[in-house]
């Protein structure tokens, strides 16, 4: 018979245990969440504000800004609370909570960005018939499977990890309740459940990867038979942002979910962790926005009416230069 203690909280061990670096982390990561709330809830206003962002593809863009500001927010503010009063400790039902929403937003996410792959392979390969293929209904049951891969990926694997027994040690060598790092704490046998958390984060993110890098395939084939450089560079752009939050996101992933758990130490795990938990987040917006002419010509508009409205100008006139 073993020694168990019921665990009713856990200590989260953070970034760091040197105080002198408390503070200097505090600032850095106030300001990337900063940057992080301010660059999705203004995509999303901004993609709500104006008619013309109204599409298929704007539709995917703002759905991914509030997955990014959520999955953000699950975990940041915890780790600011913990640097700036150096209370690390979290209970076991708000441990179990903030590794299901951010497992939820994590898949969602996943997805979301396999949908927009197929979005632009409609845009650009199909496009004569791109209105009858991305109609609203489809759009929004793509988003609606999106959300329920990620209920379903999240109840799993976290139920999984919470129904173990904590006998061994309640402190978590992580910043946040990541269900990796809450499955080495375990007395109980955890091979099974590993093998249960590696298969489906290895379908989630090879699913999604499959149906992106063959969206891309046509895409790629189509562009090389353009025979106008305008197209050419038009289908190219419309591409290059979503490849570049693609490659970010699930190079993270496939190097965080699916190595084997000695091949990697836990400090290069929560550098990969605030990577995706606090970077992506906070780069996505910038990818979509500073590539793409549309988010900022309806910026310069916002910007020009919201000017307007404060000066007490009725009427303007907005150029699209």
């Amino acid at each position: 018979m073993r020694n168990r203690t019921e665990v009713t909280e856990f200590i989260l061990l953070g970034l760091t245990n040197a105080p002198e670096l408390q503070v200097p982390l505090f600032i850095v990561i106030t300001l990337i969440y900063t940057i992080t709330v301010a660059g999705n809830l203004g995509m999303l206003l901004l993609i709500l504000l104006d008619p013309r962002l109204h599409t298929p593809m704007y539709y995917f863009l703002g759905n991914l800004s509030l997955v990014d500001f959520c999955s953000s927010s699950v975990v940041t503010p915890t780790v600011m609370a913990g640097l700036l009063t150096g209370n690390k400790v979290i209970s076991y039902n708000a441990c179990a909570a903030q590794g299901y929403f951010f497992a939820v937003f994590a898949t969602v996410e996943n997805y979301l960005l396999a949908s927009m792959a197929y979005d632009r392979y409609a845009a650009v390969c199909r496009p004569l018939h791109y209105t009858t293929t991305m109609t609203t209904s489809v759009c929004t049951g793509l988003t609606l499977g999106c959300t329920f891969g990620g209920i379903l990926t999240a109840s799993i694997i976290t139920s999984n990890t919470f129904s173990f027994s904590f006998c061994m040690s309640n402190v978590v060598h992580h910043f946040f309740c990541e269900v990796p790092a809450v499955m080495a704490l375990t007395c109980s046998d955890r091979h099974l459940n590993e093998l249960v958390l590696v298969c489906m984060a290895s379908f989630n993110i090879f699913f999604a990867l499959l149906v992106t890098l063959v969206s891309y395939l046509f895409i790629f084939v189509t562009i090389l038979k353009m025979r106008s450089a305008a197209s050419y560079q038009k289908a190219f752009s419309t591409c290059a942002s979503h490849l570049t939050a693609v490659s970010i996101f699930h190079g993270t992933a496939i190097f965080m979910y699916l190595q084997p758990s000695s091949s990697q130490s836990m400090d290069t795990a929560k550098v990969a962790s605030v990577f995706y938990t606090m970077a992506i987040p906070m780069l996505n917006p910038m990818v979509y926005s500073l590539r793409n002419k549309e988010v900022k010509s309806a910026f310069k508009k916002v910007i020009l009416k919201s000017v307007c409205v404060l000066m007490g100008i009725t009427r303007y006139t907005y150029t699209n230069e």
